[in-house]
């Protein structure tokens, strides 16, 4: 107990004071350190205040920049999209021209091989290798010609299309993801410190594989509007081709069309002149053949009139030979008998001139009818041409030159 109450171990007053300057100096240092902790830290927080804020703005800038640039070539995809759209639109018009054209060289190709076909039956003489048929298959020729042509110009017409609308679906892309950038963009030039919502994203600094540098961004679009102005450029090309080829199709077609039609009418004019001197020789033949029948009549009339006196003469001659015994003697009327006799003499001398009269009729008679004969043929033959003239004409001029008519060979 005793041990317990006994005074505590006291330290000196010196190690008291000792002990109270130390408390004081480390006070002291610990406040001077933090002093400067201070100082350092609003020192450190004023720098990154401005260095944030410097790149803050520098970032601003630079957003706007690329708003811009990515503005720029927005309104040149606009542009060249506009563009390639026009004459897109354009070029369909054109290659509507071509069909309606190759369409419209149908009919004239079907009415040229037709009339080649309806003169086909032209018969005889009049089935010939004319200027018409030489014309008729130079026209079908031309046609055919131009058909394919016009099948090959507008098969290059539709790969040009296709080819614009290529070019227009990468410009349509390309202005898809320009837009969307530029509205990101947009948003990110509207972010400020004190914007709502604003988050940490811990992906944020990663850098994808597909990222893409400015140059090849740049190439990206002057690439697509490089391949939108060369197809317009062909565009333009093909457009002066076409142009050229429609018309230069047109009035080649519309050049034969007349050739034809001329040739056509020229030989109408001929088979109708002919024809007319055919009918005209025929006129005079049946005037022949009419004269001939009534020469035939009137020489068979003469030798039955000459036929009368030569049999009589003849007959009183038999009879006066055969008078009987004394009756034929030189009596009284021997004189008159002499007379008699002497006057036969003339009139069989006269006998002998009718019937070589007779036999010249004869003669004439047969010729007559040879020549009767002669006419009755060429009167056939005249009437059979004039029907082969008849059909030709039927053939050129109703069949061929009136469907020829409802040919029209426009400018499309």
């Amino acid at each position: 107990m005793a041990r317990l109450l006994q005074d505590p171990y006291k330290l000196p007053p010196s190690e008291w004071y000792t002990a109270n300057n130390m408390q004081r100096a480390s006070t002291e240092s610990q406040k001077s350190r933090s002093e400067c902790t201070i100082a350092e830290s609003w020192r450190l927080v004023d720098e990154i205040e401005k260095t944030t804020q410097k790149t803050q703005s520098d970032v601003n800038k630079k957003l706007e920049q690329r708003r811009e640039e990515i503005k720029f070539w927005k309104q040149e995809l606009d542009n060249k999209l506009e563009q390639i759209v026009h004459e897109t639109e354009i070029l369909l018009t054109f290659k509507n021209r071509l069909e309606r054209a190759l369409e419209g060289c149908k009919e004239p190709l079907v009415i040229a091989q037709k009339c080649l076909l309806y003169r086909q039956r032209r018969v005889g003489i009049d089935l010939v290798h004319d200027e018409v048929e030489q014309e008729l298959v130079k026209e079908a020729e031309v046609l055919q010609g131009v058909i394919a042509l016009l099948g090959r110009t507008l098969e290059q017409t539709n790969e040009q299309i296709r080819r614009n609308r290529s070019a227009k679906y990468s410009l349509d892309m390309d202005l898809k993801d320009k837009f969307t950038a530029l509205t990101i963009d947009d948003y990110c030039a509207s972010l400020t410190n004190d914007t709502p919502y604003i988050i940490y994203a811990d992906n944020a600094m990663k850098v994808e594989g597909n990222f893409v540098s400015p140059e090849d961004w740049i190439d990206f679009s002057n690439i697509n509007v490089e391949k939108a102005d060369k197809q317009r450029n062909n565009s333009l090309t093909l457009k002066a081709l076409i142009d050229g080829i429609l018309s230069q199709t047109a009035n080649d077609m519309r050049r034969q069309c007349e050739t034809v039609n001329t040739a056509f009418r020229n030989r109408v004019k001929e088979v109708k002149d002919a024809k007319h001197k055919l009918e005209t020789l025929l006129a005079m033949v049946m005037d022949e053949t009419a004269s001939q029948e009534k020469n035939i009549a009137a020489l068979k009339k003469a030798i039955a009139d000459k036929e009368g006196p030569v049999k009589v003469a003849q007959t009183r001659l038999e009879a006066r030979n055969h008078r009987p015994n004394v009756e034929l003697c030189y009596d009284t009327v021997h004189s008159s008998l002499m007379s008699e006799v002497q006057e036969i003499t003339k009139n069989i001398q006269r006998q002998v001139e009718i019937m070589q009269e007779e036999n010249l009729l004869k003669d004439a008679l047969t010729q007559a009818q040879t020549e009767l004969k002669g006419l009755s043929r060429r009167q056939l033959s005249l009437e059979e041409e004039i029907k082969v003239k008849e059909n030709t004409l039927y053939i050129d001029e109703v069949l061929c030159m009136q469907m020829r008519e409802s040919v029209c060979i426009n400018n499309y």
